[in-house]
């Protein structure tokens, strides 16, 4: 075994320098969280995050400081079969229309319209706040309206919703799941590690790896934002990222050194010992999933640029702790890890093999072509129903139905449709006060007013500079489905080129959530090959340069993609069809986030390869002492049953708490995740994985002689074997 490679060094130097490893991660942690602290982290500005050419009608409306407005719709309801038209329901509205102009924060108040069986009437209102301040900008106009409805409310039902509130109301959404993912998330963490160990102390100490390398990548985060703004939610995904893989990396590392001492290792031996191999196979695993996070970066998008970077920072501080103060810790504890061992709770953690797993390997590799056949059979049925993957910008799908500001914007749709959420038309010219473009909106706002799935304009707004102008228009649907797809490709393509389009020198783009989403979806349909095959050609890369066999990263991607697939899977079968929907309380859309495949993908892809780097790790060592593959297989994989299962356990236990929070979007990835985890760990690490090593023999690490030239990073074996006859076996 060589045990000179960079994880080894780390890990001797970390040993003999325990209070400097220590004392220097803990200022580490602290420095970077005051660093982020004191500089702030910058975040993406809505206008930001669109594609396409939505994503180009937000720059020019912004440029032009036509976006800055908050647009906010009351609907008015009559009560006790009134209308309209009822002297109690205009007196209210009058109240209403009244009570927002005398507010500060209020720049202006729409004429109120009628719904056409006159059972409704919506006031939309703007505020002067930025679309960035909404949240707490709203508060007065939602007190001004509380008021007017408790004076009002023997006539008229008053609801309120539009860019503020549903801001408002998704902040705190989104700040009660994180509580409850920092709640859930640390204890479940710990009672799967306690269980593992035995030992409390053994138990937490991969808990506090975790947590600080959060708390270090929250306050980095800071540094890169100031050049590449970063987008609110990757804290979410810093804590689920984060303290998944930190766990992992301990966990791998601290289950070998007491396997290595439980074998009767010294104290320095053990440690020395699962540096070389286990810090190595922490090392492969986080450079493989940074390399492959980064592959998100061809996905065109700030949005998802944003949150690869966070992704890599927090894994590599993973990382990085796993290796250095690490091994600082498990020295100065040395056989006093095992402390905190409660008297019904079995010791454990000190290696050998998992008696269930031993059963069930033995059976597998005793047909391996049957077992390979059946595994891939059940993660082919379950990846089927990916054929039918539909996508969808979440909008207000993907908040909880029993908020007021969603249900009031669902009644606000089903009276006024596209009203709360319209089309907006960013018109440039060099004068769009001009006669002729002028003629050319109107003649726009007719049109319209004819088409079946697109309404007259709410109305028009000019920048100072009276070189750009907005026109909102509203879509029929609900912004995010079908009709609303039709009505903005007849906007777009027949609308718009037959009156705007004919004037010289204007330009119209169209943006809006209905367009944003289409777009959004195009541009990930384009892209998504790209980033795909980036990912796959990273990780192929990294795996030949540390197995030195060209089969070996073949055969993970192909597993890996297996994995993906039968994630995809279940997303459709819970998301779309419904499945499980009452147990994790949603309604079903009928469609998947459009952003989730590609960063699934990309995700699933790096955190795989913790286990298969771990395993096959271990199957090499074992080879590399001269046991054929057969027995290296079985070797290696039962030795490491216990703490894939472990870290298994461990990821999908916090990816699940995520699939119980508010948000669908952050349901539908915790619930991939969970289940791509799941499937990898059990089917295709206890099933695929042994079975393919056992038909392949000595072909696992074939590595041709074009490629010999490949340098040796850190190797804990001697060398890449060419394929040769089986040894024989007794």
């Amino acid at each position: 075994m060589n045990s000179d490679n960079i994880a080894a060094r780390a890990g001797r130097w970390s040993a003999q320098h325990r209070r400097k490893a220590i004392l220097g991660w803990l200022a580490f942690v602290i420095a970077a969280v005051a660093i982020g602290g004191a500089i702030g982290t910058k975040t993406l500005e809505t206008y930001e995050l669109g594609f396409g050419e939505s994503g180009r009608a937000e720059v020019v409306l912004h440029d032009a400081g036509l976006t800055d407005a908050v647009a906010e719709s009351v609907l008015v309801t009559p009560v006790d079969g009134s209308t309209a038209d009822s002297p109690d329901v205009k007196g209210a509205i009058a109240h209403l229309v009244r009570r927002t102009k005398q507010l500060d924060e209020v720049a202006t108040v729409r004429k109120p319209v009628v719904s056409a069986d006159r059972d409704a009437v919506l006031v939309q209102v703007q505020l002067k706040s930025k679309i960035e301040d909404a949240g707490d900008a709203v508060g007065p106009l939602t007190k001004a309206v509380a008021e007017v409805g408790m004076a009002h409310d023997a006539s008229v039902r008053l609801e309120q919703t539009g860019d503020g509130s549903v801001v408002k109301a998704f902040d705190q959404t989104i700040e009660e799941d994180f509580k409850k993912a920092e709640l859930y998330s640390i204890p479940i963490t710990f009672a799967i590690l306690f269980l593992a160990f035995g030992a409390l102390v053994a138990a937490g100490i991969p808990v506090l790896l975790g947590l600080t390398a959060v708390a270090a990548a929250m306050g980095l985060i800071a540094i890169p934002s100031q050049a590449i703004a970063i987008e609110e939610g990757s804290a979410s995904l810093i804590l689920l990222i984060g303290l998944a893989v930190g766990v992992d990396y301990a966990l791998f590392y601290l289950r070998r050194e007491r396997e290595e001492r439980a074998a009767g290792r010294t104290a320095a031996a053990a440690l020395n010992a699962a540096a070389a191999t286990s810090g190595r196979a922490v090392l492969v695993s986080g450079f493989t999933v940074m390399a492959s996070v980064a592959g998100m970066v061809a996905a065109g998008s700030k949005w998802y640029t944003s949150y690869a970077i966070a992704i890599i920072i927090v894994v590599g501080v993973a990382m990085v702790g796993s290796v250095t103060v690490l091994p600082a810790v498990l020295s100065k504890l040395g056989d006093r890890v095992d402390r905190g061992r409660l008297p019904f709770v079995r010791r454990r953690g000190h290696g050998g093999e998992s008696r269930f797993w031993n059963a069930i390997l033995t059976r597998v590799l005793r047909r391996p072509a049957l077992s390979a056949f059946a595994a891939t059979a059940v993660l082919l049925a379950l990846a089927a129903p990916a054929l039918g993957l539909k996508f969808a910008d979440g909008g207000m799908g993907s908040l909880p139905k029993d908020m007021p500001a969603v249900q009031a914007f669902e009644h606000v749709q089903a009276e006024f449709p596209g009203g709360s959420r319209p089309a907006q038309v960013a018109v440039q010219a060099q004068d769009v006060t001009s006669p002729t473009i002028q003629r050319a909106i109107s003649e726009l706002g007719r049109a319209a007013e004819a088409a079946p799935d697109v309404a007259a304009p709410l109305g028009v707004s000019t920048s100072p500079d009276k070189r750009v102008a907005r026109v909102s228009i509203p879509l029929a649907g609900d912004g995010v489905g079908p009709r609303s797809e039709a009505a903005l490709e007849r906007l777009r393509t027949e609308l718009i080129p037959a009156t705007l389009g004919t004037v010289p020198g204007a330009k119209a783009q169209v943006t809006g959530p209905t367009a944003m989403s289409v777009d959004q979806k195009d541009i990930t349909g384009e892209r998504a090959p790209i980033v795909f095959a980036l990912v796959l050609g990273m990780g192929f890369l990294v795996l030949l340069v540390t197995f030195r066999s060209i089969v070996i990263p073949i055969k993970a991607i192909v597993l890996n993609l297996l994995s993906v697939a039968s994630a995809y899977g279940v997303l459709v079968l819970v998301f779309q069809e419904g499945w499980g929907s009452g147990l994790l309380d949603f309604e079903p859309t009928g469609y998947i986030a459009t952003w989730l495949p590609i960063m699934l993908f990309v995700i699933l892809f790096g955190l795989s390869m913790d286990y298969h780097v771990f395993v096959l790790s271990r199957v090499r060592e074992a080879f590399d002492r001269g046991l054929s593959t057969h027995d290296a297989v079985a070797e290696g994989i039962k030795s490491t049953a216990g703490v894939v299962t472990s870290a298994a356990a461990v990821m999908v236990a916090v990816f699940g708490i995520f699939a119980t929070l508010g948000v669908l979007e952050m349901k539908m990835i915790g619930v991939g995740l969970a289940a791509a985890i799941l499937v990898d760990a059990t089917i295709v690490r206890a099933v695929l994985l042994p079975t393919s090593m056992k038909l392949l023999g000595t072909w696992n690490w074939y590595l041709p002689k074009s490629l010999e030239w490949m340098p040796r990073i850190g190797e804990i074996h001697g060398r890449g074997a060419q394929p040769e006859p089986e040894p024989a076996r007794a």
